[in-house]
């Protein structure tokens, strides 16, 4: 497996606009799903951020909580707030599976092969893997030669300052 650096960058954006070329270099058509597989609460703010990287695109998003399919829900745009989850999404096959980096957590309930075999399931033939994490936590988890990624954004946040004002 080979592996290249497309890109380095910083911030919000640098997840965000990466991801949106991804999608768009990946050609899909309105018929096609992308099925976001993560943790609730840890995952879904990300989930937000990617979906609304390409809610332009008239593209089926789904987010898929601990691989439960019959937990899937309907992501969607809502003017003037941004992404929301909305209805139960009846879903068995994706053309892009974003896995999420909380999955390769310790606190996560699901492994690797777990992922793995997911993914051998879900996945429709030619279809993309793309793995958005923080830290290298796919790296750390032994993700990276188990899980067939196409892509990958590993964002760094490094340092986070929490600061207290007394007035």
């Amino acid at each position: 497996m080979e592996r290249t650096v497309i890109n380095t960058t910083k911030g919000v954006a640098g997840i965000s606009r990466p991801f949106k070329s991804m999608i768009e270099q990946l050609g899909l058509h309105d018929e096609d799903t992308i099925m976001y597989v993560g943790l609730p609460g840890v995952c879904t703010p990300f989930v937000e951020l990617l979906s609304y990287a390409i809610r332009t695109l008239k593209i089926r998003q789904v987010f898929v909580p601990k691989l439960d399919l019959n937990l899937a829900k309907k992501v969607q745009s809502v003017d003037n707030i941004g992404i929301q989850f909305g209805d139960s999404a009846e879903i068995t096959k994706a053309r892009v599976v974003v896995v999420l980096g909380g999955l390769a957590m310790p606190i996560s309930p699901v492994s690797r092969d777990d992922v793995s075999l997911f993914l051998q399931r879900v996945l429709l033939p030619g279809g993309s893997v793309i793995g958005v994490c923080f830290m290298n936590m796919f790296e750390q988890a032994g993700w990276t030669s188990a899980i067939p990624f196409n892509f990958l954004i590993d964002a760094t946040i490094d340092p986070v300052r929490v600061e207290q004002f007394s007035r």
